[in-house]
């Protein structure tokens, strides 16, 4: 069986003021902060998440996603 590979972009959402944008994100860290482009709010990630993607994003961080095996569902 071949492994997924990492999806590296995800479009973040702003849960205010709804602006969206397509970002790369890190692939050895979690991101804990992200400025909206749309109204300046400073994004932090929900209880329990450990980034700003996988709170608001398409696609969950590369680290989740390796964690959970499933990097394929997210094509």
């Amino acid at each position: 069986m071949r492994e997924a590979s990492v999806i590296l972009s995800s479009t973040i959402t702003c849960p205010i003021c709804r602006f969206e944008a397509t970002e790369v994100m890190p692939t050895d860290a979690c991101q804990h902060f992200y400025d909206c482009r749309g109204c300046g709010a400073i994004l932090r990630p929900k209880p329990g998440d450990c980034c700003v993607f996988c709170s608001y994003g398409t696609v969950p961080c590369p680290p989740v996603q390796v964690q959970r095996g499933n990097a394929a569902k997210y094509v």
